[in-house]
């Protein structure tokens, strides 16, 4: 017979017959039972909201939407055990969590989606805004994006002359216990923006937010540069776990 002209030239490669069902037959269905406990996890979810879920069930709420047919509770577990919280799961480096069985791009996707919404909804209640008015707003966004981070990292919070917050800055990057900094890239960029004073924020993965030696001196090296500039260093600020350190406050400024 000949061949349609609509199809393709290539004939089917051979396949074994008992792969031939896996090859044409539909998904498997979820079974009922997991397809209630997912029900009820969002059921809950819009009845109480997340004050009334454990950290491993907002997991599994996030990993549903990744991973639709299989039972993500273990996963759930599991992910629990390597980072200790919610927040350190959803901001864990992405080959961290490549490391973790069932852990492939559709998840890190949906992690990674949950992480940016919250740091911008934490950004957008404090950018052009006055800081001293929206100081624990302020708090609020530092420890969402730093609190929960495995190596050090320092922002700078560039602020207009009416301390209205123009430009948060990611300077550098660091170790689980170092980060470095240079004052005069610091204090040239302030101008570069037209800032007039800067707030310095960052993190200690250790979870307590206590001066070392280190951070004491870079912080008087900055100070130094900003006065030779006529810049103001309003405050610096170390974020821990569940609290943070006021230079300012602690009397080091």
């Amino acid at each position: 017979m000949e061949q349609n002209k609509n199809t393709f030239s290539e004939m089917p490669l051979p396949f074994l017959l008992d792969e031939a069902p896996a090859a044409v037959s539909a998904p498997p269905k979820q079974p009922s039972y997991m397809a209630d406990h997912r029900q009820r996890l969002r059921a809950r979810f819009m009845q109480g909201g997340p004050e009334a879920m454990p950290d491993y069930e907002l997991l599994e709420l996030i990993l549903f939407r990744a991973i639709p047919r299989q039972d993500v509770k273990p996963l759930a577990h599991s992910l629990m055990d390597c980072f200790g919280d919610f927040n350190r799961v959803i901001t864990a480096p992405e080959a961290r969590l490549r490391g973790i069985s069932g852990v492939g791009d559709a998840v890190i996707i949906e992690f990674k989606l949950a992480e940016a919404a919250a740091k911008r909804m934490a950004r957008s209640r404090i950018l052009h805004r006055h800081v001293v008015s929206s100081w624990d707003a302020l708090l609020d966004y530092c420890h969402t994006t730093m609190a929960h981070r495995e190596t050090e990292q320092f922002h700078v919070l560039y602020l207009d002359r009416k301390n209205v917050l123009i430009a948060d800055e990611e300077q550098a990057k660091g170790t689980v216990d170092h980060v470095p900094v240079y004052p005069r890239e610091v204090a040239k960029r302030a101008l570069e923006l037209n800032a007039s004073a800067l707030i310095l924020v960052h993190n200690h993965p250790s979870g307590d937010p206590t001066p070392s030696s280190a951070d004491l001196d870079m912080t008087t090296q900055i100070r130094s540069a900003c006065d030779a500039l006529g810049l103001e260093l309003h405050d610096h600020l170390i974020i821990g776990k569940s609290r943070e350190l006021s230079f300012r406050s602690e009397g080091y400024l």
